[in-house]
């Protein structure tokens, strides 16, 4: 159960997310229109919790196979040489993911250092920041996973 758990936290917190700002946005709605009076902080709220669902939601994309990417390199190859395509596109797509990850850690950094906050609710910038690194770090594990994965179904076609 636990295992299920954190296996798939990253849907459990989109969803949760994803909830969370849908009733955001009604209220806020409700409260401009009915009421005549809008919250201040809901606006920012949604956005920064829109911003980490598309963070968190790259690496489940990697896992569940959706993710957009570009096949015309890959599909150019046939035999080894498209398993071999693959395996660098996997290495390129990793390198990226941990070249993002690295320096939007450093961007968060700077953020905290400097104590900036958000205009409406005050939040340090740094929280809305640190979604880009903890995103880059879902998508390269699951990267990874996709690369032991990709191993052993090509090893089970081979032989």
């Amino acid at each position: 159960m636990v295992k299920k758990i954190i296996f798939n936290l990253d849907e459990y917190l989109m969803i949760l997310m994803l909830a969370v700002s849908t009733a955001l946005i009604f209220a806020q709605v409700v409260m401009r229109y009915i009421f005549g009076y809008s919250l201040s902080w809901s606006e920012e709220l949604a956005r920064y919790m829109f911003v980490w669902q598309t963070w968190v939601s790259t690496g489940y994309a990697v896992k569940k196979r959706r993710h957009i990417r570009i096949t015309s390199f890959v599909d150019m190859a046939r035999g080894a040489n498209r398993a071999l395509a693959e395996l660098v596109v996997l290495a390129v797509w990793f390198a990226f993911s941990v070249f993002l990850g690295y320096k939007s850690a450093e961007l968060c950094e700077m953020l905290y250092a400097q104590g900036q906050t958000s205009t409406a609710m005050g939040l340090p910038m740094w929280i809305a920041y640190l979604s880009v690194p903890i995103g880059a770090i879902i998508m390269a594990y699951q990267i990874v996973r996709e690369f032991f994965r990709f191993l052993g179904d090509f090893r089970l076609n081979r032989g």
